[in-house]
């Protein structure tokens, strides 16, 4: 007797292979047989006719670094069929690390990643130091997905370097010998990959660059000869030019990382997006890591399925929120929302704001965000019940603003008081080339390319692109009438077996008898993104925003339901993940 059958579905193994229907059968949490008729019973049998069956979908680009240790739900992914993840992207996580240092990881995360400080204080349990410790923490606990991670930049030259890690300073040999050490034992211990951040766009909470950002290859090669000489793992990095800083400087970035691979046999893979300021850059990122590829090189860029962007509202950020009049009303209603708006709707409040100049900075994170939004009213979207992906020009605060004969801002400011407060708005910064989603597309097909960059965890008051995998379904297979569309196969593809095989994964990402029996069955009917929402759920009621999902009949991992018509079961089977297999 078999523990759980799902029975006639339409199945999509992972592999791109068209679909079939049939039967998958379930043991001890292995896939025993995949298509035709299961002529065996079963502990619990589901109908999944009319319903597609894939393998479960795993997120390599996740920042769940601290929340692996309080969390063992793992929202947004949870809700959208991710069943592994991987954290410990971008250079910043919490181990190794000495007790006096942890505060300064922290910061770190905060300034990089937009996780609140307090929230990772308070809920961290900080029960390991070094990083195989840190491992053996997450061994103890159970989640609803299996848990892979990376060691990190930040925390290595913070263990190694102290104060000195931060900044344009220059590791000794010796500094540089005791990093490459720490990475070979996390590695040895079960790390799937390093991490480092080279963009200008990171930075601490008090402006500087984050560790790593100024590494040169005296720093780097070591560390990589270290990691792969220790096992198979991945050279993970956000390099100079990922924002629009100096673009030119991907294709110089490309370079190093095509040498690193082949000197070391390592996988390289740096995020990419399509910025404003060079919009057919990423084509030849992606040409020339397909070129490094046919070299020997092992280059694989991690590009979005989505425009990334902020959420703008008033409980996130906003045009406003420099201008004294709203800060003075924010500062008196704070924690109350209602009481807030309605002032916000008094006509002469509405009139002072728009006219008042912002007030001058003051060095708080992410407060430029008010003066970026007054003046990009062309990219800034209002998001209805109905999530539109790709929305056209008319439909930005701009269009809206023409239409109605009116300023932009003064739309931005009406808009945002809807919803009694709570609507936001979207702006699309990178990946949304003249108001479309073609160069995503381009990147998505590209050869050279994985899908990632869903930053699930990560950028609580930004953005929520862990709905990443629900979007491939919906917009790129469905939905998208702009466009080339991608096919089901392909979509399933791209975040099952190529995800999985980027970090060496080999036991899962396809439904093949012998593998782990990580699945979801989809009503692609039914299956639509819900607008996004601000919750204050984490530790010490700290904000973030979440995006959930309909349409996933049933979320399995190792065999064992975790969700199941969209809500969760309590079942927690997901582990660590120690190291490729």
């Amino acid at each position: 007797m078999f523990d759980l059958i799902i029975r006639n579905g339409t199945i999509l193994d992972g592999t791109g292979r068209a679909r079939f229907i049939g039967d998958v059968a379930v043991l001890d949490g292995l896939l025993m047989q995949v298509g035709g008729t299961v002529h065996e019973s079963a502990v619990r049998e589901i109908d999944a006719t009319g319903l597609v069956v894939t393998p479960g979908f795993v997120d390599t680009h996740t920042h769940f670094d601290g929340q692996i240790t309080w969390d063992d739900l793992l929202e947004p992914s949870a809700s959208h069929g991710v069943t592994t993840i991987v954290a410990g992207n971008c250079g910043v996580g919490f181990a190794p690390v000495l007790p006096e240092r942890r505060e300064q990881l922290v910061q770190l995360m905060e300034g990089v990643e937009d996780i609140p400080g307090v929230a990772m204080t308070e809920g961290m349990t900080w029960d390991w130091v070094t990083f195989p410790e840190y491992l053996d923490a997450l061994e103890k606990r159970s989640w609803s997905m299996d848990v892979g991670t990376q060691i990190t930049h930040g925390a290595l030259r913070v263990w190694v370097m102290g104060d000195r890690a931060i900044g344009d300073t220059t590791a000794t040999a010796e500094e540089v010998d005791a990093m490459a050490a720490l990475v070979a034992e996390a590695v040895h211990a079960g790390a799937l990959g390093f991490s480092t951040s080279r963009t200008f766009s990171h930075r601490a909470p008090d402006g500087n660059f984050v560790p790593g950002t100024f590494a040169t290859a005296d720093e780097l090669w070591p560390i990589a000869a270290a990691a792969s000489g220790a096992g198979r793992v991945v050279f993970q990095l956000a390099p100079l030019g990922t924002t629009s800083q100096d673009p030119e400087e991907v294709l110089k970035e490309l370079d190093w990382m095509r040498r690193l691979s082949l000197e070391f046999g390592i996988t390289v893979s740096p995020v990419l997006a399509q910025i404003p300021t060079n919009p057919g850059l990423y084509r030849e990122v992606l040409d020339g890591a397909l070129a490094a590829r046919a070299d020997g090189a092992v280059v694989i860029p991690q590009v979005s399925a989505k425009s990334q962007g902020l959420l703008l509202g008033l409980t996130t950020s906003h045009a406003f929120m420099r201008r004294p009049s709203y800060v003075a009303l924010a500062t008196t209603h704070a924690g109350d929302l209602e009481a807030l708006v309605t002032e916000l709707r008094r006509p002469e409040v509405r009139a002072a704001i728009l006219a008042e100049e912002d007030l001058p900075l003051s060095g708080e994170l992410f407060e430029g965000i008010a003066a970026f939004a007054q003046n990009a009213a062309a990219i800034i979207f209002p998001i209805t019940n109905q999530v539109e992906a790709e929305p056209l020009p008319e439909h930005s605060v701009a269009g809206i603003a023409a239409l109605r004969g009116v300023s932009p801002l003064e739309v931005m400011y009406d808009l945002m008081l809807e919803q009694d407060g709570r609507a936001l708005l979207m702006a699309a910064i990178n990946n949304y080339a003249d108001c479309s989603l073609d160069g995503v597309h381009d990147m998505l097909t590209h050869p050279a390319s994985v899908i990632g960059l869903s930053d699930a965890g990560a950028h609580c008051g930004l953005l929520v692109d862990a709905s990443m995998p629900t979007m491939l379904l919906t917009h790129w297979v469905r939905d998208r009438t702009r466009g080339p569309r991608i096919t089901l196969e392909a979509a399933v593809r791209m975040q099952t077996s190529e995800t999985a095989d980027l970090y060496g994964l080999g036991d899962r990402g396809r439904l093949i008898a012998g593998y782990r029996a990580d699945i979801n069955i989809i009503d692609m009917d039914r299956l639509r993104l819900l607008p996004p929402e601000v919750r204050y759920d984490l530790p010490a009621g700290s904000r973030r925003l979440v995006q959930e999902a309909e349409g996933y009949r049933a979320t399995i991992v190792a065999g064992i339901v975790t969700r199941e018509h969209d809500t969760d079961t309590g079942a927690r089977p997901g582990r660590l993940l120690r190291g490729a297999r």
